[in-house]
């Protein structure tokens, strides 16, 4: 990729979304240059990882070393929590949301969505709760 492209965050996020595509949500997660690979025991982690570092050298894709980290029971990526259990959302945002001061304008109640949008893919219904705040929201 050339040097100074001012996309290439985004073009190489696609690419690493097509190449990875078979193992996203499964027990990878990507984002930009960072890999995260998870899984619910040692054994199962070392299949995933041997897959994950075959695809790579496949795909002629490099990391370097020194920057990666194995063997973490617990770690926070992206504003989750994740270990052998699955994708958790961080206590601590939790509580962002749970004590968020009531909103008393639009642009309040559209902030307060954005953050608890974000945790949408845990909370079954999500848009049917949202739905009453986000018509306030409306004009007329």
């Amino acid at each position: 990729m050339p040097f100074g492209l001012t996309n290439a965050p985004a073009v190489f996020m696609d690419l690493m979304n097509r190449v990875c595509k078979p193992y996203l949500d499964k027990f990878m997660i990507v984002f930009i240059d960072d890999i995260l690979i998870y899984s619910k025991d040692e054994k199962e982690h070392e299949e995933h990882l041997k897959a994950i570092l075959e695809l790579l050298k496949k795909e002629e894709l490099y990391a370097k070393f020194s920057k990666c980290e194995f063997w973490i029971p617990k770690v926070q990526f992206l504003r989750h929590v994740i270990d052998s259990q699955g994708i958790h959302v961080d206590p601590a945002k939790i509580k962002s949301v749970k004590y968020w001061a009531s909103p008393k304008s639009p642009t309040e109640i559209r902030q307060f969505l954005g953050l608890a949008g974000y945790y949408r893919r845990f909370i079954e219904g999500f848009s049917n709760i949202a739905k009453p705040m986000t018509k306030l929201t409306q004009k007329n």
